[in-house]
């Protein structure tokens, strides 16, 4: 089955309604049909950026909670790549969550991404394959 990556923006977005991509979020989760998938990274992310509303960040606990997405882990050994990562892509800057995210697709084999980064125009999947962006 397809799986899709998620970034923190449509993940901010979906839980805060003043975000101009709050609308386009909500209707992609209502009509995705595959499973989303995300580090623990863009999780934190996405809790720093909703430190504005406790209760935004209460709803999207709960919504991590009850499955909304697949949680994948970063292991010890796999900071060597994220650092080749962060090296490769340092003038655009990559984050830490975009690079766990770019290393996501490497191992899974994932190459579409729902995102409002436009850095992900610039990364590749193992130095190769463009992402397809939905959102």
């Amino acid at each position: 089955m397809k799986k899709i990556l998620i970034d923190s923006g449509p993940l901010i977005a979906l839980f805060d309604a003043s975000d101009r991509y709050h609308k386009e979020s909500v209707d992609f989760i209502k009509q995705n049909k595959h499973p989303l998938i995300t580090t623990i990274a863009s999780i934190s992310e996405t809790l720093h950026l909703l430190d504005f509303n406790r209760n935004a960040q209460i709803d999207f606990l709960e919504w991590i909670g009850r499955g909304g997405v697949e949680i994948h882990d970063i292991h010890n050994k796999d900071f060597h790549r994220l650092k080749e990562l962060t090296e490769k892509y340092r003038d655009v800057p990559m984050d830490f969550a975009d690079s766990c995210l770019v290393y996501m697709a490497e191992q899974l084999n994932i190459h579409t991404i729902a995102t409002i980064d436009r850095d992900f125009t610039i990364y590749t999947i193992k130095g190769r394959k463009k992402f397809e962006i939905v959102l």
